[in-house]
């Protein structure tokens, strides 16, 4: 008889408790300890067929091989970028998205485009609704298996029998194993089942691409020990009203987690954005006040990106702050360097900043294109379309440089920008571009060449 034992796991942390309390001990979250049966017996290997393993040995770091291991191509190159190159063989990949984002119907599409066998897994839609989509995406891999299943040792058996070089499963909050005696989705479900795929996917070198649920704050559902154990963590996000997606990487032990991937949803499926720049700038007729363009990097993808900003007079006596895909706080940081070294008294308005195409950007070199943008929206007259801006504005309203700032003149020139703005402190020529370069040193000197 299998030795039983209950435990509380808190469902906002996973931190597991042995009796109930009212706030967990560690994320201090009140009533999130939910009771679970923890069965405590000799779990099998995923394998049947045991085979004795010998133990790893310590070896000295000089002494390690290095063994370059070629990676699957995912045939789609947005998600070759953000993975690094390709799927890692005995990898997991774990994808986390908001509810009818494009999840399914991105991994769906891998698996019916590459020239693998594929075991997809699907504990939420039956193999006919599966069918319709892919009939719908149109590309039909001959090796891709379907499969609606839930239980862990019911997969490993398909598993053996059809020997898949890659799986994926959708999703994990839908899987249980009979080595935990709770409902499917749990804490320690997700926990047991997430550590028989790592196993499985080690041992024989199969990577494994797994769709994780959010909660309501937009974080992966379950522990957060779920996102250390996996290899690679994606977030794929944008907003359902709007037709573009991107897909970051969080996380990966195998690449660079700066990289981006821009997706189009079409009713044939996902399709990829060769130039994301073009999408990120509005199409409008003249010119128009409060817009600027700023040349940004995201990894290692240069893009330019429209800023857009209203200022108008405070109606209620309070003014309002507001910005959408860019840090508040920074915002109202560039506005008081503006009331302090420029001179101009936007204590008494509403401000309001928009980056457009649904992008949030970090990058400290969009903050001269944001004071251009406000500046512009405060006395009403617009910029040229083709400036570009490139740089970091300090708080004694010096133009500072930014790094890399020839691939950001590179990819204006490329996009047929006649001027970019940069800081006076970097050390690039003009003779290599045919795009003209404009050096300044303070927020006094872009007033001079633009207002």
């Amino acid at each position: 008889m299998a030795k039983t034992k209950t435990v509380y796991f808190c469902q906002n942390c996973g931190t597991q408790h042995l009796k109930w309390m009212g706030q967990c001990s560690t994320c201090k979250e009140w009533n999130t300890l939910v009771e679970e049966v923890v069965s405590k017996e000799e779990k099998s290997d995923w394998k049947i067929d045991k085979s004795p393993r010998k133990a790893n040995t310590a070896l000295k770091v000089k002494d390690i091989q290095i063994q370059n291991e070629k990676r699957f191509n995912a045939i789609s190159n947005e998600l070759n970028n953000v993975l690094g190159g390709g799927i890692v063989p005995g990898s997991v990949i774990l994808l986390g998205g908001e509810p009818g984002i494009g999840k399914s119907t991105l991994m769906l599409q891998v698996a019916l485009s590459m020239q693998h066998k594929v075991l997809y897994v699907s504990g939420e839609e039956s193999q006919t609704q599966i069918k319709l989509r892919a009939e719908r995406v149109q590309n039909l891999n001959e090796d891709c298996l379907i499969l609606t299943e839930t239980n862990t040792q019911k997969i490993f058996k398909a598993i053996q029998l059809e020997h898949p070089e890659i799986l994926v499963i959708d999703s994990i909050q839908t899987l249980h194993t009979d080595y935990v005696e709770s409902s499917a989705g749990s804490v320690s479900q997700i926990k047991e089942t997430t550590t028989e795929l790592i196993k499985f996917a080690k041992e024989t070198g199969t990577p494994v691409l797994v769709i994780g649920h959010i909660n309501k704050e937009g974080s992966i559902a379950g522990p957060k020990i779920l996102e250390h154990m996996v290899d690679v963590v994606l977030q794929f996000e944008g907003d359902r009203n709007h037709t573009y997606r991107i897909l970051r990487a969080l996380k990966n032990r195998f690449g660079s987690t700066q990289e981006l991937g821009i997706f189009e949803m079409r009713g044939g499926g996902l399709r990829e954005v060769k130039n994301p720049s073009e999408i990120l700038i509005s199409k409008k007729e003249g010119d128009l006040s409060g817009t600027s363009i700023s040349a940004t990097l995201e990894g290692m993808r240069p893009l330019m990106i429209e800023v857009q900003a209203l200022v108008s007079t405070a109606v209620y006596g309070t003014p309002q702050r507001s910005a959408t895909g860019y840090h508040l706080k920074r915002l109202n940081m560039l506005l008081a360097v503006l009331e302090k070294r420029a001179g101009f008294r936007l204590g008494a308005k509403d401000v309001f900043l928009n980056i457009t195409g649904g992008i949030q950007v970090d990058d400290p070199a969009i903050d001269l294109a944001v004071v251009v943008a406000v500046l512009s929206s405060n006395e009403d007259e617009p910029v040229p379309q083709n400036y570009a801006f490139a740089a970091e504005v300090g708080l004694a309203g010096e133009i500072r440089p930014v790094n890399r700032v020839e691939q950001r003149i590179a990819e204006a020139e490329k996009l047929g920008f006649e001027k970019i703005f940069i800081s006076k402190f970097c050390k690039i020529s003009q003779e290599a571009h045919t795009i003209e370069i404009v050096k300044i040193a303070t927020i006094e000197d872009l007033l001079g060449l633009l207002f």
